[in-house]
């Protein structure tokens, strides 16, 4: 039998000891002890991390579980920085929203009554609503910090807690590391100020949606065009959450008629019973809308994940079979229609920019130097990107940015990822191709045409155990250390070492700094404009490479032929840099 762990011994029988811990969940200790010892040590050999970007972590009893006891302590960690941080305020302000996920609500509940046996003045969103939309309300309601219960696309058994400060955006350096001092220093539940007094607690109703479809359908760029081909036939899954609340209806706003929702997806279950994970980026997850959308011959496939935050959609090619866009292509279709309407509608004044991450395809610096916009690179998360929107309030003009891994948001009104302004702008861009005889496909292609072909791929690599730390960083010193010098024939021109913040040209070997803080990345940049990234995760036992490979299209009909040859590029790549895996 399974030895309990010391640790995890330790940390239950402060539970078991605890008057504040309810009997019910005392006797799943006790039974966990006797029968499950190896899921005894899991959940309790070590405290749930509050990370960078908040919580995230399993379902269940225990101290590193996401359970009722975890989430009112790390509240009251974070409360406590608040009340630091505005000491000089009468009322501080905070509000708060949850997704479909199993326990959202009462997550939701238990962090408004630790923050209003607090003091605070909290705002509640009275059903779920999706982070945009907790975004946008703590700017509207002038709050000093917010909270979203989510764990956005991870399978069922996960939830989470994300920290957002009062610029709409969540917690970036020094506030995020000095937040998480305050959480370590909760080493007990008896420690947290609850009630159950809900005065302090003004419920948020579907009224508020009101506010916010206000400034997304000021985003529309062309409303006469939808006026025209506001029939064109729209398939939408929420993939069971949030987005079936204001997607939907957002869409309508702008003046959609025919929006055709998967039935089965929109649901609202945290069981996500029609997909393994309601992740976009997964074919699996977007089946019964691809089944729908052929059903249906729609022209578009929009699908948000659970938090409504991130999109993927699903177009028709040139051989009218329905093909799923990645990250990279849906942030460059929008970059391009949102520029060329800017363009032709005389709106740029001179100090526009957009903003991409790092490991985010070069094609949108590209487009947006193409229309005389300034795009600026920041690090991988869309934090990074609200604080650069955030240092460049009233100097410069945020037009739009985006990820690769399926975020995108347009204008500052919501400082994180958008799904809902996404979908919009998404199917304006097809009533925009429409009016022109094209397909978004047709749109891609030409954007390939005028720029260039990226082909992007991202490959993880997983090292468990206790050696899994060592060997990643032993692979990112040899990255450093011994740095390609030629790739598939081609000579790596450019490195950037984002650790030793430097940005070496390696033909005149001549070094400029990258003003960037620290981080565990490097680049590498090839003679033909293709692009390797090295990443670790922050949070898992993975080291990532992304791949960036350029080609150019002279035809259109050539598309298919180049895309298998890119492929060929990047598998390539990956077997001379010995990432080939079993």
């Amino acid at each position: 039998m399974i030895p309990i762990d010391e640790k995890a011994r330790k940390n239950a029988e402060q539970w078991l000891k605890s008057n504040a811990i309810d009997e019910t969940t005392k006797d799943v200790i006790k039974d966990m002890m006797e029968n499950n010892p190896s899921e005894f040590n899991e959940a309790f050999y070590k405290n749930l991390e509050f990370g960078t970007g908040g919580l995230r972590g399993i379902m269940g009893v225990g101290t590193n579980r996401m359970n009722s006891y975890v989430v009112a302590m790390a509240t009251q960690g974070f409360v406590n920085y608040i009340i630091k941080k505005n000491s000089q305020k009468k009322t501080i302000k905070s509000v708060i929203s949850f997704d479909s996920r199993n326990n959202s609500k009462d997550f939701a509940k238990i962090t408004a009554q630790v923050m209003a046996a607090n003091g605070f003045e909290v705002y509640l969103f009275e059903e779920l609503r999706p982070t945009p939309c907790l975004s946008f309300a703590l700017r509207y309601l002038k709050c000093d910090a917010g909270v979203m219960i989510t764990a956005s696309h991870n399978p069922k058994e996960y939830n989470g807690y994300k920290a957002y400060w009062n610029d709409g955006g969540q917690l970036i350096s020094p506030d995020d590391k000095l937040v998480i001092e305050e959480v370590l220093k909760i080493t007990d539940y008896s420690m947290v100020n609850i009630t159950k007094d809900e005065t302090n607690i003004k419920i948020l109703d579907s009224s508020f949606d009101e506010h916010y479809f206000n400034e997304v359908i000021k985003l529309s760029l062309s409303p006469e065009i939808i006026k025209k081909h506001s029939d064109i036939n729209i398939c939408y899954t929420p993939l069971h959450g949030t987005g079936i609340t204001m997607v939907p209806k957002a869409l309508e706003i702008f003046g959609f008629k025919n929006i055709n929702i998967v039935k089965e997806q929109a649901v609202l279950d945290g069981n996500f019973p029609t997909c393994k994970s309601p992740n976009p980026e997964e074919h699996s997850a977007m089946s019964l809308g691809i089944a729908l959308s052929k059903k249906i011959d729609a022209t578009l496939l929009l699908a948000t994940d659970p938090d409504c935050d991130r999109v993927g959609i699903a177009i028709k090619d040139s051989k009218g079979e329905f093909i799923l866009l990645n990250g990279n292509q849906t942030a460059s279709l929008l970059t391009y229609y949102i520029l060329l309407r800017w363009k032709e509608t005389n709106r740029f004044k001179g100090n526009e920019y957009t903003i991409k991450t790092i490991v985010t395809s070069e094609l949108l610096k590209k487009i947006s130097e193409s229309f005389n916009v300034k795009n600026y690179d920041v690090f991988t998360g869309f934090k990074f990107i609200a604080e650069k929107i955030l240092l460049l309030e009233g100097k410069e003009k945020y037009i739009c940015g985006g990820e690769e891994s399926y975020g995108f948001s347009i204008g500052d009104f919501v400082r994180d990822k958008d799904a809902i302004s996404a979908c919009c702008l998404i199917a304006e861009l097809c009533s925009w191709a429409k009016e022109k005889g094209k397909s978004l496909y047709d749109i891609l292609l030409e954007i390939y045409q005028e720029y260039g072909f990226y082909k992007e791929d991202l490959l993880s690599i997983t090292i468990k155990g206790q050696k899994g730390a060592e060997q990643i960083q032993n692979m990112m010193l040899s990255f450093r250390e011994n740095p390609p010098k030629k790739l598939i024939g081609l000579d790596v021109v450019q490195i950037k070492d984002y650790l030793k913040q430097t940005d070496l040209n390696t033909k005149t070997n001549l070094s400029e700094t990258l003003p960037f803080p620290k981080s565990n990345v490097i680049q590498f940049f090839l003679s033909d404009g293709s692009k390797i990234s090295v990443r670790p995760s922050g949070t898992e036992p993975k080291i990532k490479f992304y791949f960036g490979v350029f080609n150019l299209l002279e035809k259109k009909e050539d598309f298919e032929e180049l895309n298998i040859k890119a492929e060929e590029k990047i598998q390539s790549i990956i077997k001379e840099l010995n990432l080939v895996t079993e």
